[in-house]
């Protein structure tokens, strides 16, 4: 499960939002005026690291569809494939993962997809100054809690930070400041009798009680290292805002960690704000402290989400919801 850390990723998208593309094409207005159908159908083999309006309005009517594409970050990766592709799923298409014209029609909606917010004090409560990469030093803490205001606003509205900084720029994310923000869907409701985790896809689709496709999200399912089990298991219970138990002999060993730690809860802990528990010993679906790499990092066997994604999955799901892993 991956700490905060400078990775390549993080590094790329910073580096293409302070490019070219900066604040003249990266205003409120542009990406709410973004035409999606000028998007190709396909994934360019190869683009310039930035992150462009016409993305960000796609990925924030995929979120409202329920058809999550992670973090809303600009960038046609493959999270934003796998998110048209549940999509078409949803609505009986042919699923391809491209972006037709039928798709477009069926996603497209008039509303503004980026709107003005009011920081409020709630907001710059309970932040925490950094989290530390040693578990033995998060075993001290009281709270692994979010680090910045902009860090708890870009996981409110499914932002990547770097795109929220950028719509953003020279704001302080003071109380009482207006910043602009995507403005994703609201929670999915519904109740989900079958999970299916698709290892190889990177993807997580929860089905409704008549066999219906509830919602689709991308995921990280195990790794090489840890692979994920194999075959059918339930849903054993779901606990929120849960405390991590690190046990170097059940689990993995992080650094030069090797006694049991218990790590305080909060959205920035191992497994995030959320974990559904599985009826296979330490398994489980949960989320993240580091969403932008949700299906770009291996996890220790289980499966993870982002914090929201997870959050509105476990809403759905009571014990006895079968989770089957398949290739």
């Amino acid at each position: 499960m991956a700490m905060k850390s400078v990775t390549l990723f993080a590094a790329s998208l910073t580096l293409g939002l302070s490019g070219s593309a900066g604040a003249q094409e990266l205003r409120p207005e542009s990406i709410n005026d973004a035409s999606v159908a000028s998007i190709p159908s396909e994934r360019p083999s190869s683009a310039t690291p930035r992150p462009e309006p016409a993305i960000v309005h796609l990925q924030v009517l995929l979120d409202r569809a329920g058809s999550s594409p992670g973090v809303i970050d600009g960038y046609y990766g493959e999270n934003v494939t796998k998110a048209v592709a549940g999509f078409e799923a949803m609505q009986g298409l042919p699923v391809d993962g491209k972006l037709d014209p039928q798709v477009i029609e069926k996603l497209s909606d008039k509303k503004p997809v980026i709107e003005p917010y009011v920081i409020s004090e709630d907001d710059a409560k309970d932040l925490v100054e950094s989290i530390p990469e040693d578990y033995a030093k998060q075993a001290e803490m009281e709270h692994l809690g979010y680090t910045s205001v902009a860090e708890r606003l870009s996981e409110r509205f499914h932002m990547d930070i770097h795109l929220l900084k950028a719509l953003n720029p020279g704001s302080a994310f003071a109380v009482g400041g207006t910043v602009s923000v995507a403005i994703p869907g609201v929670a999915k409701e519904g109740k989900v009798k079958r999970i299916e985790a698709r290892r190889r896809a990177g993807q997580v689709l929860a089905f409704a009680e008549d066999g219906s496709l509830l919602s689709v999200y991308p995921a990280t399912i195990g790794s090489e290292e840890s692979p994920s089990p194999s075959g059918t298991h339930k849903v054993k219970g779901v606990a929120r805002e849960p405390t991590y138990v690190y046990n170097p002999k059940v689990n993995y060993q992080q650094g030069d960690n090797t006694e049991v730690l218990t790590l305080p809860k909060g959205p920035n802990g191992p497994v995030g704000s959320v974990w559904i528990d599985l009826t296979e010993p330490t398994y489980g679906i949960h989320g993240t402290p580091e969403p932008s790499l949700i299906d770009k990092a291996g996890s220790h066997g289980c499966i993870r989400l982002t914090n929201w994604d997870a959050e509105e999955l476990a809403a759905m799901v009571k014990p006895g919801v079968i989770v089957e892993f398949t290739d």
